[in-house]
């Protein structure tokens, strides 16, 4: 069964003006089937995986040759085992700048987009792929979240629905196969996560303790990003828990929200916020079985949050949008904090996250800094679990879940 992906339209966009197209993203989000799904069917298009020996062989020692066996437009998957086919794609494209050649997919962004960022400069649309949104699940239109962009409907989701849903995560095969449990699925996948991502780039002579190092994160998820804390609790010195983040970011696990930036405001936090892309991976990682004690327990608010940031980031990266210039948070030395800033147009929204049903005018008591960050504050909104929009005065809205 395939399920529309919404970020088709962007990826047709790119095809349609770049010889080049990438399509990175953690394993398992779906990214060969999108392309295959979107451009396989022409009788015209190749494909062609690099996860066989024999063929990622050739493509690696002798990369001219390898294109020469394929006729464009050609699909290539798992292009970060073989890098060097990047030099010559480069010099195909030059030759004929015909959008719609290559499309390349990749799960080692942080092998493959340095190479790619080297060789195609100027040549090569790019795309990440995360697991499936609440609108493709749900089969409705989405479009990039604001406040402003809501419209009013009830909404039907209620905190069992949506712990469910943050239990299992967003991974296609959790989501077309009900039957297949989140520990069987997440134990499968940090194996090869491991064996196929890791190992090599890593050299690792711990397993073990790598595995100690992401749970430690997950189990961090919605909160400040402290890697010395991480660290010790690993028992690995700084240096190792910054590299080893840096693993985790760039291969789609986690996402950094930065801190607001004001130079003229010298209280705010800078270290930025940590959250795991997926909630059904964060909670295998910190060892919930359980959608119902997950909703009782000290943790919940976390991943609710995690869940609802994730969704946003998602809805802006299927419209091809770069949330580091339009998502921030903001915390102070006097404990006020903003979930979530969007920055569109000049304009900043702040939004707070509430695992509630009535979260009440106490939810957005911290919107006042916002006019001492800018003179141009949109609408302000609570996400929560309200079963319907309401206001909760002339600027801010209570929006349910379910909207999003």
């Amino acid at each position: 069964m395939y399920i529309e992906r919404k970020i088709e339209s962007q990826l047709k966009y790119l095809a349609a003006h770049f010889p080049v197209v990438v399509v990175s993203g953690a394993r398992q989000t779906g990214k060969t089937t999108l392309v295959k799904e979107t451009f396989g069917s022409r009788e015209n298009v190749t494909y062609v995986t690099l996860d066989y020996p024999r063929i990622r062989n050739l493509a690696k020692n002798d990369p001219e040759l390898f294109l020469q066996q394929y006729q464009t437009p050609v699909i290539i998957d798992e292009i970060q085992y073989a890098p060097e086919l990047l030099v010559y794609i480069k010099i195909q494209v030059d030759e004929n700048r015909k959008p719609g050649q290559y499309y390349l997919t990749g799960s080692q962004m942080f092998r493959m987009m340095k190479n790619v960022s080297e060789s195609l400069a100027g040549r090569v649309g790019l795309l990440s792929l995360f697991g499936f949104s609440r609108s493709e699940v749900y089969a409705k239109p989405e479009v990039p979240f604001l406040p402003s962009n809501t419209h009013i409907e009830k909404s039907k989701e209620t905190v069992i629905t949506v712990f469910d849903r943050i239990f299992r995560g967003s991974m296609p095969q959790l989501v077309v196969d009900p039957e297949l449990s989140p520990e069987a699925y997440f134990n499968a996948y940090m194996q090869t996560y491991i064996e196929r991502d890791i190992r090599d780039l890593l050299e690792l002579k711990n397993e073990s303790k790598f595995l100690k190092f992401v749970s430690c994160a997950a189990a961090r998820t919605g909160q400040e990003l402290n890697l010395s804390d991480i660290g010790r609790d690993v028992g690995i010195d700084s240096k190792t828990a910054d590299n080893w983040m840096s693993i985790l970011i760039n291969s789609g696990i986690v996402c950094l929200i930065q801190a607001f930036s004001g130079n003229t405001i010298k209280r705010i936090i800078k270290r930025p916020k940590l959250y795991f892309m997926d909630t059904g991976l964060a909670c295998y990682l910190s060892l919930w079985n359980d959608p119902r004690v997950l909703e009782r327990s000290a943790m919940a608010g976390a991943m609710f949050e995690t869940y609802v940031v994730s969704e946003i980031i998602k809805q802006y990266a299927n419209a091809g949008l770069d949330i580091r210039s339009r998502l921030t948070y903001y915390r102070d030395n006097n404990g006020k904090e903003i979930d979530l800033i969007i920055e569109r147009n000049g304009r900043l929204f702040p939004v707070e996250i509430k695992k509630s049903a009535d979260p009440g005018k106490t939810a957005i008591r911290n919107f006042s800094v916002m006019e001492s960050l800018s003179d141009n504050i949109g609408t302000g909104a609570v996400i929560c679990l309200s079963s319907q929009q309401y206001p909760l005065d002339a600027n801010k809205i209570v929006i349910p879940i379910g909207m999003l």
